[in-house]
């Protein structure tokens, strides 16, 4: 190798040990960045339930569940029950389906139901009250066997709907139901005593005024002594429909 090209050789390596210093000082890189995928995604947390899940497990909280694998055509039907036999029917029904083999027709059985609070003779105690008494909504694939299931469980005296085809219930307004029934029974807060003068605002006896007689917190109700044909009659009634003057 002639001199020449020695020369040229050394420059060359000079010229290429120098750009790697000045990539090093500079923290670059002439190579082309890759964007990472995970960069601006939102970790999903595997235990926070989808919002389709938290609506199953309400549904299984309130409600008789015969078959969790739900036909896309089946839809909420409201059968009239005798009055106080509601849960009765509803589980005499779960083992009729079961029994007779119907559970890919009839999958869910609802008692619109809400815990109250209820005092009597001054103890005060929780009550399951029905929300609609004489009422049960089933979610069922409706067909002549399905019906007939239903229709001949004792305890039923037959399905809601216009002339003599049941009507299905909006899905929207089963699942405000599902919700009423899962809240807790009300607590309420006395804004009342007794001797304050309130206005009536709601009721039959609406713009009436009248003094507060007694206040009942428990309950969330005040006795009102309202003026009616020139003599006091006590009137019962809700914190809500009453207001302070």
């Amino acid at each position: 190798m002639d001199e020449n090209t020695k020369d040229q050789t050394n420059q060359n390596t000079d010229q290429t040990n120098a750009d790697a210093s000045q990539t090093d000082q500079n923290g670059k890189s002439d190579q082309p960045v890759q964007d990472d995928p995970k960069v601006g995604q939102v970790e999903q947390k595997s235990g926070e339930p989808t919002k389709t899940e938290e609506d199953e497990n309400a549904d299984e909280e309130t409600v008789v569940v015969i078959n969790k694998d739900v036909d896309e055509k089946a839809h909420w039907y409201v059968v009239h029950t005798y009055s106080g036999h509601e849960s009765k029917v509803a589980l005499t029904l779960k083992e009729r389906v079961e029994a007779s083999g119907h559970t890919d027709k009839i999958f869910k059985i609802f008692v619109p139901h809400q815990q109250k609070i209820v005092v009597s003779e001054g103890k005060k105690r929780s009550v399951d009250e029905k929300l609609f008494p004489g009422y049960l909504m089933i979610l069922m694939t409706m067909n002549d066997e399905s019906w007939y299931v239903v229709r001949s469980t004792p305890g039923v005296t037959g399905f809601v709907g216009m002339g003599s085809e049941p009507t299905p219930l909006p899905e929207s307004e089963v699942r405000t139901l599902m919700k009423f029934s899962k809240m807790e029974a009300p607590k309420f807060e006395a804004n009342f005593r007794v001797g304050d003068s309130v206005k009536v605002n709601d009721g039959p006896f609406k713009d009436f005024l009248g003094k507060v007689d007694e206040v009942n917190e428990e309950q969330g109700k005040v006795r009102v002594l309202i003026s009616v044909f020139g003599r006091e009659t006590p009137m019962e009634l809700d914190f809500a429909q009453v207001s302070q003057l």
